[in-house]
């Protein structure tokens, strides 16, 4: 949705290894905000993103207007069911629809081979993947890693809404990941004990008011009770720090 950042920059690059054409589309999708999110203050600024886009060396990009997308009377969405009732889908009932719909209207537009998603946005890209399955679309989906500060902040577009004061705060949640996975290195497996240290390491921060933590298994996203020897598991957070909400999340795999 714009206003670049290394994580972007990054599926830019991993496209630019894999494929001989990389396009790029810079578009502020309306249908994934609910009427009391920030559409009109998200950040833009597309003179920067298009510097940024000719210095990674992209063939295309794709920049259409909103009422290209969503001509009059537009009535058809896609809906993925199951995957999107849950976690984010809970606090943003809206949410998944708009991002199936446009994500499924952007590949109709571009017809791409391959298609980069960041893990940072984990359930998204799960339902993407449903999706892209479910609807036989002839695509490959690739998930690139999280990139973060050298501080360990996830990058996120959102970070310039916070103030210096909760910059500082917001770095709890890394380190509630961390806390998370030293748990699981020493041998726990009961979600709700190493939850419950996650817990309390991010609410030690006045300006934290946690959404949810998970821990969910990493193909369907169910939520999981005890962890399992050789499976692959997402611990989730999404939590605002001020009024920004923010998430992330660490992908594991209990040896």
């Amino acid at each position: 949705m714009g206003f670049l950042h290394e994580g972007h920059l990054s599926l830019v690059r991993k496209s630019k290894e894999l494929c001989n054409i990389t396009l790029v589309s810079l578009f502020v999708n309306p249908t994934q905000f609910s009427p009391s999110e920030d559409l009109e203050q998200y950040p833009r600024d597309i003179d920067r993103d298009q510097k940024l886009l000719i210095d990674e060396g992209v063939d295309f990009l794709f920049m259409p207007e909103v009422d290209e997308i969503y001509t009059k009377n537009f009535q058809t969405y896609v809906n993925v069911e199951g995957i999107t009732q849950t976690l984010e889908g809970q606090f943003r009932p809206t949410h998944f629809r708009g991002v199936t719909t446009i994500v499924n209207i952007l590949f109709n537009c571009v017809k791409p081979d391959y298609a980069f998603f960041g893990q940072k946005d984990a359930q998204q890209a799960a339902v993407i993947k449903r999706m892209v399955v479910d609807l036989k679309l002839r695509i490959n989906l690739i998930m690139c890693p999280i990139v973060r500060e050298p501080d360990g902040l996830a990058m996120s577009s959102r970070n310039i809404y916070l103030s210096a004061n909760e910059r500082k705060d917001s770095l709890v949640l890394n380190q509630s990941l961390k806390v998370a996975g030293e748990m699981i290195n020493k041998g726990e497996r009961k979600s709700a004990l190493i939850i419950s240290e996650m817990f309390s390491l991010i609410n030690s921060v006045v300006s934290s008011n946690v959404d949810y933590i998970r821990i969910v298994e990493a193909d369907t996203f169910e939520v999981v009770d005890e962890l399992k020897q050789g499976s692959e598991y997402y611990i989730l957070i999404a939590c605002r720090i001020g009024s920004t909400r923010l998430i992330d999340n660490e992908l594991i795999k209990v040896r």
